[in-house]
């Protein structure tokens, strides 16, 4: 990571015209509570401007990064994207201390111009450990149950992806126009403030772990981590955007920097 960092505020990234504005207001205000300090993050990632489209017709590109830590949090952050009708991306992921023994929270908000794409997860550190997704699963699948007839299913995720996500993978897609965005306002912005909520819980609970355990944890954080660097979805996306020098070093000096 590069030697120049600088903290963002604790102030939630403004963005003119971005879709997911409210959702990460509602995140920011929800962390209030626990007292979270500002996360480094080196100056060039925390806004990038740029442009995509045709040269004759320009659409703005703008990508900024907000990201705090608490006592029980490692990294709180967030990567926003703006690009008019082109993208608008809100990926919002938590990542627990592994003195604790807590999940991953993770939200993916996406607008492209065929439509939304949304999921909401609390993501196991080792699916196939009990101990660890249990406790969890049993308090959100009751959420997952409560939204998912509400809207239609995202398809099979790949077999590669099925141990970092929960049985309670909230995922849809939606479409463009009146209609997805009732389904966004009533649905999915309430359903990421119960699982938000749910996680938050999960962390003001959580007690500290013995070494072996928090080994053991650390593992599994950062096998989640290698792998959502290396199957990043937004890797073309931000290589069109900015190349793939500055992508390369976001994806892997910043979002999982583990």
């Amino acid at each position: 990571m590069s030697s120049d960092l600088r903290t963002s505020s604790l102030d939630p990234v403004q963005i003119n015209g971005w879709r997911w504005q409210p959702f990460l207001d509602t995140a920011v205000e929800a962390l209030a509570s626990m007292q979270p300090k500002p996360y480094p993050v080196p100056e060039q990632f925390l806004q990038k401007t740029g442009e995509t489209g045709s040269k004759a017709k320009p659409t703005p590109v703008t990508t900024a990064t907000w990201a705090c830590s608490t006592e029980k949090l490692r990294q709180v952050r967030s990567a926003c994207v703006e690009a008019g009708a082109a993208a608008s991306v809100l990926n919002f992921v938590i990542n627990p201390s592994c003195q604790f023994d807590l999940p991953f929270f993770g939200a993916d908000l996406v607008t492209l111009p065929n439509g939304h794409l949304l999921a909401l997860d609390l993501q196991p550190v080792d699916k196939g450990d009990v101990q660890h997704t249990q406790p969890v699963w049993d308090r959100l699948m009751p959420i997952f149950e409560r939204w998912r007839d509400e809207l239609p299913g995202g398809g099979p995720i790949p077999e590669e992806a099925e141990p970092y996500f929960s049985p309670a993978f909230l995922w849809t897609r939606l479409p463009l126009g009146r209609e997805g965005d009732e389904l966004i306002d009533r649905v999915v912005n309430q359903a990421f403030r119960d699982y938000l909520s749910l996680y938050l819980k999960l962390v003001e609970e959580a007690e500290p772990v013995e070494q072996a355990r928090s080994t053991q944890l650390l593992a599994g954080q950062k096998r989640y981590t290698s792998y959502r660097a290396e199957k990043d979805p937004a890797r073309g996306m931000l290589t069109r955007f900015y190349g793939s020098e500055w992508t390369e070093a976001y994806i892997h000096d910043v979002l999982f920097d583990l």
